[in-house]
C-alpha cells in the first residue's frame, strides 16, 4: 500500500506524537521545522564529515559510521559506476533541488547523475494540498536521499508511476510497466521498492503471480530487487487501508522469492555514530510467512523457522522511529523543511546503497549487477561471517484498538540466527560488501 495514502510499509505520518493518516509505504514521518544551509561539496571527494542533523534525527555521518562504511570509502568503494533505481508512485516534483539542499547541508558530494523517468505514463500535476501526493513525495525523497548517503558515488534513477499503489492490485500494473522498462533498457543494477500490499488483499494468489514478470526479468539479467517488509509488525493493512488484520499477515512484493525483503531494527548510537548498545528488532518491523509462496531453496537452512513457506524478512536495517533520520523536502504548502523519518521505507534504500557498494566491489569498478542475492545472504549467515550481525532482542507483536475492541496479534521474537523480525540480522558493511561480492558476484 502506498502512503496511507498507500504504503510501502507504513501506517501513518507522525506529527508531534500524533499519527496522521498520511505517510507512505513503510514511511513514518515526524515533522520538525528548522535547519539551514551548509557548504556545497558537489564534486568533492567521497567523505562524510561530522555534520549534525538540523533536527532531532540521525545524520548521514552517524548512519555511515553505524554500518562501518568508512573502510570501504577509504578504498574507493562508494558505488561508482553503479546505478540505484528507486520506484515510487508519483515521485516528487522537487526531488532534484531537495537532494542538492540535503547534500549541501551535510557536505555530501552530488551523485554523478539523478534522472527522473515516467515510463508508465505522465504523472498528474502535483498539488501540495493533496495528502496522498505529499505522502508519496516524502517517500520518494527519503528513498533518494538515503540511498545516496550509503553509496554517494552511485547514480540514481527515480522512476515515477502515474497511479497510487494502494492495497490489492491497485497501482501494480503501472509499476510492472515501469520496472520492465528499467530492465529492458538496462538502467541500473539494484531496484529499491518502498511499497507493498498485504497478500490477503489480492483477489487470489494467481493475481499476485501475474505481476511477477519484472522480477523474473531482473533475476535473468542479474539485477537485484529489494522491498520493504512494512511497518505494522506481525500484521498488515486491510484493503481499506484504515484497519489492520487481526491475525498475522505479510505483504508482497517483499514475500516474493525473487526479491530481497528488508525489515527493520532500532539503533542506539552516540553522537559520533558508534553504538551505545547492540541493535534491537524494531517492534513494527513487518515479518512472518507467506500464504502465496512456498519456501525457496535458499531458506532450507532455516526451515525450522519458516516451515514450508517463504519467510520474511531476509535482512534488516535501521527503521525505528527512535533512531529516525533527517530528510529535507520542499514540496509542502509552506515550503522547505526538515523531517525526522523512520520505517522500513528507510531500511530498503539504505540496503540498496549497500548493494551498490557490493556491485562496484564485484565489478572492480565497472557497472556490475549481482542479481538475486538471497542465496548469498543465507550462505554468509550460515558461515557465521562477520558481515552479518545477529539481532538478538525484540519482537514484532502488535496490540491495537479497532472498532472499539482491543486486539493482540502475537508476533515473532528476534534471537541468534534467522528470525521473522530481522531475518538473518543486520550488516557490517566493511565485511558484508566483500563477502556478498565474492558469493554473489
Amino acid at each position: 500500500m502506498g502512503p496511507r495514502l498507500g504504503r510501502p510499509g507504513l501506517r501513518g505520518l507522525l506529527v508531534a506524537g500524533t499519527v496522521v493518516v498520511l505517510a507512505a509505504a513503510g514511511l513514518t514521518v515526524a515533522l520538525v521545522a528548522g535547519g539551514g544551509p551548509g557548504q556545497s561539496a558537489a564534486g568533492a571527494e567521497v567523505r562524510i564529515p561530522s555534520v549534525p542533523a538540523p533536527i532531532s534525527a540521525l545524520s548521514p555521518d552517524q548512519i555511515r559510521t553505524a554500518y562501518d562504511v568508512a573502510p570501504l570509502a577509504a578504498k574507493g568503494i562508494d558505488g561508482a559506476n553503479q546505478t540505484i533505481v528507486v520506484v515510487d508512485s508519483y515521485g516528487s516534483p522537487t526531488v532534484a533541488a531537495d537532494l542538492a539542499h540535503f547534500d549541501s547541508y551535510f557536505r555530501l558530494p552530488a551523485p554523478p547523475s539523478l534522472r527522473v523517468l515516467q515510463p508508465a505514463g505522465k504523472v498528474p500535476a502535483y498539488s501540495s494540498h493533496n495528502s496522498n501526493r505529499v505522502g508519496w513525495a516524502e517517500e520518494s525523497t527519503l528513498d533518494v536521499e538515503w540511498a545516496h548517503v550509503m553509496a554517494p558515488g552511485a547514480s540514481i534513477v527515480l522512476v515515477e508511476t502515474p497511479t497510487s499503489e494502494n492495497e490489492g492490485t491497485t497501482g501494480f500494473p503501472q509499476i510492472v510497466i515501469a520496472e520492465r522498462y528499467v530492465l529492458q533498457h538496462k538502467l541500473g543494477q539494484v531496484i529499491s521498492q518502498s511499497f507493498a500490499a498485504t497478500e490477503e488483499t489480492f483477489p487470489s494468489v494467481a493475481s499476485i503471480l501475474s505481476f511477477r514478470s519484472a522480477y523474473q526479468l531482473a533475476a535473468r539479467d542479474r539485477v537485484t530487487v529489494l522491498a520493504a517488509t512494512g511497518d505494522t509488525g506481525a500484521t498488515s493493512d486491510e484493503y481499506n487501508m484504515k484497519d489492520l488484520y487481526t491475525t498475522r499477515a505479510v505483504s508482497w512484493p517483499a514475500t516474493d522469492p525473487l526479491v530481497t525483503a528488508v525489515g527493520g531494527t532500532q539503533l542506539s548510537l552516540r553522537a559520533n555514530g558508534t553504538r551505545l548498545a547492540p541493535d534491537t528488532a524494531w517492534s513494527d518491523s513487518g515479518g512472518g510467512t507467506s500464504i502465496a509462496f512456498s519456501r525457496p531453496s535458499y531458506q532450507n537452512s532455516v526451515a525450522a523457522v519458516t516451515g514450508n513457506s517463504r519467510g520474511v524478512p531476509d535482512v534488516a536495517m535501521d527503521a525505528s522511529c527512535k533512531s529516525a533520520v533527517a530528510v529535507y523536502g520542499s514540496f509542502y504548502p509552506t515550503g522547505g523543511r526538515w523531517e525526522s523519518v523512520c520505517g522500513t521505507s528507510l531500511a530498503a534504500p539504505l540496503f540498496a546503497g549497500v548493494v551498490a557498494l557490493a556491485d562496484q566491489y564485484a565489478g572492480h569498478g565497472r557497472a556490475h549487477g549481482l542479481g538475486l542475492i538471497n542465496p548469498a545472504i543465507y550462505a554468509i549467515a550460515a558461515r557465521h561471517e562477520p558481515g552479518i550481525v545477529s539481532v538478538d532482542t525484540g519482537s514484532n507483536s502488535q496490540t491495537f484498538v479497532q472498532g472499539g475492541t482491543q486486539y493482540a496479534v502475537p508476533g515473532y521474537t528476534a534471537g541468534p540466527g534467522y528470525n521473522l523480525v530481522t531475518g538473518v540480522g543486520t550488516i557490517d558493511a566493511a565485511s558484508f560488501v566483500p563477502e556478498l561480492a565474492k558469493l554473489a558476484g
